[in-house]
């Protein structure tokens, strides 16, 4: 009885995971198709049917790059921009989730409804005020106007403030004020090491929101030696005449300080997603 009933749970996941596998196979095939197309040039690209496999000429690909684009600054541009707003990121929201999960202070709720409420605010609605007061700062064509105004997100003081709540227990904050440890000393040496899950998680999606943004380098960045990947891969399209294995090449590139990213990162993501879920 035993054995027919596992025979009949068996039978009855198959259709789950041939959903599961053909999502799998909808997600993986654009990246696939983009490291083929990156090995072809631009005439094989357009072929019908399209290559499916790997080229020779990812070296004609990478030299016109380079040829068109300041590529490699580009691309140390995207890693510094990236890199200090994650860090930023870390920081500030960490300190501000520790202050709205632990302290009691006046008009607390307001404030993070406040913070709340601009998450729901669309990008655009930005655009105009922040170009306003880059310029005004002289921050214009400068990688501090991309990071500076990115360096604590909504996500990020949300994500925090609810992970230290359900994760961080008041008795350990008081028996570390007892033992006279001072207020930045407790968040330093006891509660930081506490929140890496959650600190893992919001690092990925900050550098990954950093990396692939493509608005905020349009409007603030005027030379294209201190554009981002984004948008300086955009700049190569043209109605016309566009290198297309060039083109992708680029993207390919652009494509693995994320995956490397995900791949250290993909086990404390899912740690820090599911921890407050879990101790709640």
């Amino acid at each position: 009885m035993a054995s027919a009933e596992r025979h009949s749970r068996v039978r009855s996941a198959w259709p789950a995971r041939l959903l599961v596998a053909a999502g799998a196979v909808l997600l993986v095939a654009p990246l696939y198709f983009t490291f083929v197309l990156a090995t072809h040039g631009r005439t094989e690209i357009f072929d019908n049917p399209p290559p499916l496999w790997f080229g020779d000429a990812a070296g004609s690909n990478l030299r016109l790059l380079e040829e068109r684009l300041p590529f490699w600054r580009n691309l140390g541009m995207s890693l510094y921009v990236a890199s200090m707003t994650t860090v930023l990121n870390l920081l500030l929201c960490s300190l501000a989730g520790y202050a709205f999960a632990i302290y009691e202070f006046r008009f607390k709720g307001t404030l993070f409804a406040i913070v709340l409420g601009s998450m729901m605010l669309p990008a655009f609605m930005h655009m105009i005020p922040s170009f306003m007061v880059m310029d005004a700062l002289g921050w214009i064509d400068e990688p501090r106007a991309l990071y500076v105004p990115a360096a604590a997100s909504a996500l990020g003081i949300f994500l925090m403030r609810q992970y230290i709540g359900s994760a961080i227990p008041p008795d350990l904050i008081d028996a570390a004020r007892i033992d006279g440890c001072g207020e930045l000393r407790i968040f330093w040496s006891i509660v930081l090491p506490l929140l890496m899950p959650a600190l893992g998680t919001l690092g990925l999606i900050t550098f990954i929101a950093s990396w692939n943004n493509f608005v905020a380098p349009l409007v603030v960045m005027r030379s294209a030696e201190n554009y981002t990947l984004p948008l300086a891969l955009r700049s190569m399209q043209a109605p016309n005449n566009t290198e297309w294995g060039a083109l992708m090449i680029g993207s390919a590139i652009a494509m693995l300080p994320l995956l490397v990213a995900y791949f250290f990162s993909a086990r404390r993501l899912v740690a820090g997603l599911t921890s407050g879920a879990v101790r709640g």
